[in-house]
């Protein structure tokens, strides 16, 4: 075969092989196309983003979103569809764009669980489906992509374990998996992740220890695991990455004490939240290496002891070590604290609630004019509130309550003209209120209670025009009440001017007060009649009517328009209130020795004959004796109204569930009784244990003949906290839910009683959180959930005692 003939075969061949590689080409770029039109098949695009994707359309390079590979034309290497509200769910057919190196999906409405077919895309360096609501389980597949830098699955719904797997992704950089439903332990094999830089598994339901292997991850930056139920000690090497500039363990139950070295070795550092655990110890000096920390987060622990000089030598913005046993007790005591007055960035320093005695530091007055936060409550400190606070010009909080501060209050707090929280109360204070606080018009929290402030009120207080409560209660207060305070277009939630001697008749502008939820005018010298104007009729009042004060005489008030209520004077004509708790303790001589009822049974019976003895016929102003069931305690008795609609199918639901129903914030069973009363009529009953400490409804509203603690701010969170945890627990973690115990009345807290659905569940959080603090507007308006609902509770907790979060 001559020459020309083997070239010409040469060039037949190369040109069938070309057209065979091009033909090839062409359908897999067309199986591309095919995928991503599977993709948009399956997803809801209100706002058209994908509208350049149809089969009229060839050239999938020019699709939104799609970026094409420069080395293998036509197939699809990155893909990013973020921030396009996109709903519906993520087609398998996401696993055949094998050529794939970057997947972006954040912040969409996608939901469903992430296809196992994206374990087929090995040459994905970045998959982000951050922001979402995908369910499910992290897929085991993920865990096949070798080459991921970067892996964002944090803010959706997900469940299950983290995959041991993930500790093989050795290419890995960055993992955030935060605020999911992921549950079991953090696996040990992400201490082989050398390369990460970023751990992020906030706010799951992880418990266990932290694995000491995470302390092999030398490039470490930002490691978070907060929020969780995480136990144990912190790996004491963690200390010792000086690449870390990002340490976040709080709200866990950690344990144990900080290296007397753990700030050694921390020269990038700059938050550091360690705050709502059990750590104790003293806090170390040697934190004052971290010369460039932003955040001293160290609040709600253990520690105790004195502060170090040298954290005072920190210049941080924020310094959380409130709610822990820290002491002082003199001048070096308090160094730290006027060392902090050198720091020119210093926005928040937050210290209730610990064993900070002694006298108050002039120095506070020293603080930079950055400073906007400033609490020093609870903790007992003495002498005078010192001239020169006027100067902290962007001062928004200022909490000194619960202290021992006499004098008077200094008036150049009235230049204070940002503040919104200024709480003075429960100290011992004296003279007049300044007039010139009138001038404080940003004031949405206000407290001067428990004082001996005398004098008048100032009528300058109408111009507070933000201010939804105002707490002048327990003071030497004389004179009339201004009436340009019922004038006040925000005051709705209290109104708390008992305990004083004001005189002269109150004002018919008290009627202005028609949102208001507590007026409590108690206790002074008041003369003349209640005005007629005080009209409560026409909301969506619910719960018992008291029988006692204003409400003992009916033309002292009006409750007509409000459905939800029940019981109160007889002229009222209100439904029987459904329940009534009737308490008692064991005398020896009421005691019954009917050995079929015995402490060792768990659910003991008793008859009707045997309460009706033991509560004098069921006199619910009689203390007595009972039976040998309850043996030198106290128990609380409701007795169903079984004449009002329902109540037989109530008392049935809460039996079979109290059984079944275990929390800490929820009063323990004892029995139950159905039975026949001495008239034959049928007779339901359930026995509880007594809570002797009155009902969280006293505590918050106490009566004026009741000498009560007043619960400080940090206690009011706290039991909203927990009585978001418990409805959590009812609602999503009993069986049966609380859907199926439709009138329980479990938790002691009135505005709950008779609540059954959601919306009134999450009013009554709002108002029991109200109590506390004005943050009824951080309450969404819309339904939530009773998950959603603790979660808000403890976000708010933690704007109020950790503002950074």
């Amino acid at each position: 075969m001559s020459t020309l003939h083997v070239l010409v075969l040469v060039l037949l061949l190369h040109s069938m092989c070309s057209h065979a590689s091009s033909s090839l080409e062409q359908q897999v770029a067309d199986g591309d196309r095919r995928a991503l039109l599977a993709i948009k098949l399956e997803l809801s695009d209100p706002m058209g983003w994908l509208s350049s994707w149809n089969r009229t359309s060839s050239d999938v390079c020019q699709w939104a979103g799609v970026t094409c590979s420069r080395q293998h034309p036509g197939r699809v290497a990155s893909l990013d569809l973020s921030s396009r509200q996109l709903s519906g769910i993520v087609s398998p057919a996401i696993g055949n764009l094998t050529f794939l190196r970057k997947l972006n999906l954040e912040s969409n409405m996608l939901a469903g669980e992430v296809p196992l077919t994206v374990g087929r895309l090995r040459r994905l360096r970045f998959l982000s489906l951050f922001n979402n609501s995908f369910r499910g389980e992290i897929p085991r597949e993920i865990c096949n992509c070798s080459n991921l830098v970067r892996l964002s699955l944090g803010v959706n719904q997900m469940e299950g374990e983290i995959p041991a797997g993930l500790g093989l992704l050795s290419q890995l950089h960055i993992l955030y998996i935060h605020y999911n439903n992921l549950v079991g332990s953090i696996p040990p094999s992400l201490g082989n992740l050398t390369l990460l830089e970023t751990l992020d598994v906030l706010e799951n339901r992880l418990v266990g220890s932290i694995p000491a292997s995470l302390s092999h991850l030398d490039h470490l930056r930002s490691f978070e695991v907060g929020r969780n139920n995480l136990s144990g000690t912190i790996p004491p090497l963690l200390f010792n990455k000086s690449s870390l500039q990002y340490f976040g363990v709080a709200s866990n139950k950690l344990h144990g004490s900080l290296p007397a070295d753990a700030g050694a070795n921390l020269p990038t550092l700059r938050k550091f939240f360690l705050g709502n655990n059990r750590l104790s110890g003293t806090i170390p000096s040697s934190l004052g290496n971290a010369t460039m920390v932003q955040v001293l987060g160290l609040a709600q622990n253990r520690f105790q002891g004195r502060v170090a000089p040298e954290i005072g030598k920190l210049c941080p913005f924020e310094v959380q070590m409130g709610v822990n046993q820290l002491q002082a007790e003199d001048e070096q005591g308090w160094e730290f604290f006027t060392l902090f007055t050198n720091c020119t960035r210093l926005q928040l320093i937050d210290l209730p609630l610990n064993r900070l005695g002694g006298v108050l530091p002039t120095s506070i007055a020293n603080f930079s004019t950055q400073i906007q936060w400033l609490s020093i409550a609870a903790n007992g400190i003495s002498g005078v509130v010192p001239s020169g606070l006027g100067n902290l010009v962007n001062l928004s909080n200022l909490d000194m309550t619960e202290n021992n501060l006499h004098g008077v209050i200094p008036e150049d707090i009235a230049k204070l003209t940002s503040l919104q929280v200024l709480l003075v109360g429960d100290n011992q204070l004296s003279g007049n209120i300044p007039s010139s606080f009138g001038n404080l018009t940003q004031l949405q929290m206000f407290s001067l209670s428990n004082n001996r402030l005398d004098g008048p009120i100032p009528r300058s207080l109408g111009n507070l025009t933000n201010l939804p409560n105002l707490d002048l209660s327990s003071n030497l207060l004389t004179g009339f009440i201004p009436t340009e305070i019922f004038g006040l277009p925000l005051l709705t939630d209290y109104l708390l001017l008992s305990d004083n001697y004001l005189s002269g008749a109150i004002p018919p502008q008290v009627g202005s007060l028609k949102h208001i939820q507590t007026l409590n005018l108690s206790k002074n010298n008041f003369s003349g009649e209640i005005p007629t104007i005080i009209d409560l009729s026409f909301n969506n009042l619910d719960g018992e009517v008291p029988s006692y004060g204003v409400f003992a005489n009916m033309t002292g008030f009006s409750m007509v328009g409000n459905d939800g209520l029940c019981g109160g004077i007889r002229e009222l004509e209100l439904p029987p209130w459904l329940c009534f708790p009737l308490l008692w303790k064991i005398t020896p001589e009421k005691m019954k020795t009917d050995n079929r009822i015995g402490l060792t049974d768990k659910y003991p019976r008793v008859s009707y004959l045997e309460l009706f003895e033991a509560t004098d016929g069921f006199t619910p102003a009689n203390l007595v004796g009972a039976g040998k069931y309850v043996r030198n305690a106290a128990v609380a008795v409701k007795v169903f109204t079984l004449q009002q609609s329902g109540s037989s199918k109530s008392f049935l639901a809460e039996c079979g569930a109290l059984r079944r129903v275990k929390h800490r914030n929820l009063i323990n069973i004892i029995t139950c009784c159905s039975s026949v009363d001495t008239r034959g009529n049928d007779f339901q009953a359930l026995v509880f244990e007594f809570m002797p400490n009155y009902s969280l409804d006293r505590w918050l509203h106490p009566r004026t003949d009741e000498q009560l603690h007043k619960l400080n701010l940090i206690q009011l969170l706290n039991i909203a906290v927990d009585v978001a945890d418990a409805i959590d627990y009812l609602h999503n973690n009993s069986r049966p839910s609380l859907t199926e115990i439709v009138d329980t009345v479990l938790l002691e807290v009135q505005p709950c009683e008779n609540a059954a659905k959601d919306d009134k569940i999450l009013a009554c959080l709002a108002s029991v959180v109200r109590v506390g603090i004005s943050c009824s507007k951080q309450i969404p308006s819309e339904r939530m959930s009773m998950k959603d609902a603790a979660i808000e509770l403890h976000r708010i907790r933690y704007v109020v005692m950790e503002p950074s979060i």
